[in-house]
C-alpha cells in the first residue's frame, strides 16, 4: 500500500504543481488551514500537522478560470510555510488574521483581505454560549450584509461593486459604528468583549470589498468543498519522515526502503521498485516457511475433523 501511495504521489506531484500555478494566477485567493493527525516517527502517540488550503474560485464574478483547490502539507503551523507557499504573489489574500500569514503581505507584495464569516463566527460562538442580545444583533447585521451578496453572485465585477455601494456601504458602516459604542458598555475581559474587538480590527481588512467586484465579504470555506479532514484524516494518520512535507512509509517498512523521501520518489518515478525491494516482498509470500506449514495444517483438517 505504501508503495501504491509513493508511486501514486509521484505521477501526480506535476498536476498538484499545475494546480498551484491557476490558483496563483488570480488576482484574489482563498487561505486556510487544517489540522490534522500525523503519526510521530518512532513514537507510539500523535502529533498536529497541518494542511494547507489556496483557493481560486471565480463564479461569484462570471469569471472564466475554473475554481481550483491547492493543498500543501506541512508538520508544523508555522508563518514560514504560507510564505512560502505564496512567494511572489500580489493578489489579494483572504484570511483569517492569522499572524503567521502577516509575511505575505505588504509594499509590492500580496494584500490582506478579511471576510465577515470569520466575524461572524465569534459572535455565533457567544450567542450559543451565552444567549447575548448584543451578540444577536451583530449576527442579524451581517445577515443583511450576506442578503445583497447572495444578489450580487454571478453578476459582473462592476456590477457588483454598484450593488455593494447601493446597499451593503450603509450596513457595513452602521455595523461598525455601533460595535464602537457597545464596547464600552460591557466587561473588556468578557468573550464578548473579544468577539468585538476582533470585528473592529478585521472589519477594516474588509470593506475592500465594497469598491472591488473580485473580492468577497463572505469565506467560500476552502476546507468544507473538500475537506482536507474529511479527505484525508478518514484514512487514518499522515505518516512522514522527519523534517520532509511529504507522504512516507510506514515506519514498519524502513528498513526495506531508502533513508530519504527524495529516493523513495526517485524510485516510483521510474515505475519500479529497486530490485532486491522486489525480490525480498516476492520470498516473503510464496517461500514462508509458516505459509507452507498452515498450507499442510490446512490439508490435514478436512481428516481430522472427519475422525472426530
Amino acid at each position: 500500500m505504501a508503495d501504491w501511495v509513493g508511486r501514486s504521489m509521484a505521477l501526480l506531484e506535476p498536476l498538484a504543481d499545475e494546480i498551484g500555478r491557476i490558483v496563483r494566477r488570480g488576482n484574489a485567493l482563498f487561505a486556510d488551514d487544517t489540522p490534522v493527525k500525523m503519526q510521530a516517527p518512532r513514537q507510539k502517540k500523535t502529533k498536529t500537522a497541518r494542511v494547507w488550503t489556496y483557493v481560486q474560485d471565480e463564479r461569484p464574478w462570471a469569471g472564466q478560470s475554473p475554481p481550483c483547490a491547492w493543498y500543501q502539507f506541512t508538520i508544523y503551523r508555522k508563518g514560514e510555510h504560507p510564505v512560502s507557499h505564496l512567494a511572489g504573489y500580489k493578489g489579494w489574500v483572504h484570511a483569517d488574521g492569522y499572524s503567521g500569514l502577516n509575511g505575505l503581505f505588504g509594499h509590492d507584495m500580496a494584500d490582506d483581505m478579511a471576510y465577515m464569516a470569520h466575524v461572524r463566527r465569534k459572535f455565533v460562538d457567544v450567542f450559543a454560549a451565552q444567549g447575548s442580545s448584543i451578540a444577536e444583533e451583530a449576527i442579524r447585521r451581517i445577515a443583511e450584509l450576506y442578503t445583497v451578496e447572495k444578489d450580487a453572485r454571478g453578476k459582473l465585477p462592476e456590477a457588483r461593486v454598484a450593488l455593494r455601494q447601493s446597499r451593503s456601504k450603509q450596513i457595513f458602516d452602521d455595523l461598525e459604528a455601533w460595535l464602537h459604542t457597545q464596547l464600552p458598555m460591557i466587561s473588556g475581559k468578557s468573550p464578548l468583549a473579544q468577539a468585538i474587538r476582533y470585528a473592529l480590527d478585521r472589519m477594516p481588512k474588509a470593506r475592500p470589498y465594497l469598491e472591488n467586484g473580485h473580492l468577497r465579504s463572505t469565506t467560500i470555506q476552502p476546507n468544507a468543498p473538500s475537506n482536507p479532514s474529511q479527505s484525508v484524516g478518514k484514512t487514518g494518520c499522515f505518516q512522514v519522515q522527519k523534517a520532509a512535507a511529504k507522504l512516507s512509509p510506514s515506519p514498519s517498512l524502513s528498513s526495506r526502503r531508502p533513508s530519504s523521501t527524495t529516493s523513495t520518489l526517485k524510485h516510483c518515478s521510474h515505475g519500479s521498485l529497486p530490485k532486491s525491494q522486489t525480490t525480498r516482498s516476492h520470498t516473503s509470500t510464496s517461500s514462508s516457511p509458516g505459509v507452507t506449514r498452515l498450507k499442510q495444517r490446512n490439508r490435514r483438517r478436512p481428516s481430522e475433523t472427519g475422525r472426530v
